[in-house]
């Protein structure tokens, strides 16, 4: 076998490593994201019943349910693009966080069963949800990095991929918790 054709096969070889490589990292954020829409989805299918739970009860807080309906309806239009997803995921999360403090300030909604029952599994699947993004963020930094980095850089380029999106918490939860706020 002659130099020049064990040189293109070895570069052959390589180019082929680094395609699939990438191609790989894309699948794996698609996956993942995929995961996330599936909890979201859960996540949206337990609003109406917290809702229609506590509506009764929270008359002054209208104006927050509404908000927590009128976002739950916006993330389940259809062909929602991963930024607008991740936003709306975003703004979900700071409002029903409001809604779970409102309703502590109500002593007999606190105590009903279904809306402590509501409330534990709101709260187990924020813990899958959060999950689920620590994965994606993950594979968004895996991805983004081979797109970035020589020599894969050139392949992803070529192939049109561009840098994903990673999902970041809202700026309202970046503030440190004021511990004597919460028991007064």
């Amino acid at each position: 076998m002659s130099t020049p054709l064990i040189v293109l096969i070895v570069v052959a070889l390589i180019l082929v490593l680094m395609y699939n490589s990438l191609v790989n990292k894309k699948n794996q954020v698609e996956n993942i994201f995929a995961t996330i829409d599936t909890q979201l989805k859960k996540r949206y299918d337990l609003i109406p019943n917290l809702v229609a739970s506590v509506s009764k009860y929270m008359e002054h807080e209208k104006s927050l349910l509404e908000e927590v309906t009128k976002l739950r309806a916006d993330a389940n239009k259809p062909n929602l693009s991963d930024e607008k997803k991740i936003k709306l995921d975003a703004q979900i999360s700071s409002a029903l966080g409001s809604l779970m403090i409102a309703v502590e300030n109500y002593p007999d909604l606190k105590a009903n069963e279904n809306v402590m029952h509501l409330q534990r599994t709101l709260n187990e699947v924020e813990e899958q949800i959060s999950a689920a993004r620590r994965a994606y963020n993950q594979a968004v930094t895996d991805y983004n990095n081979a797109i970035e980095m020589i020599p894969t850089n050139f392949m992803a380029s070529a192939m049109n991929y561009t840098r994903k999106q990673v999902f970041e918490i809202v700026e309202a939860e970046r503030k440190n918790v004021n511990v004597k706020e919460l028991f007064n």
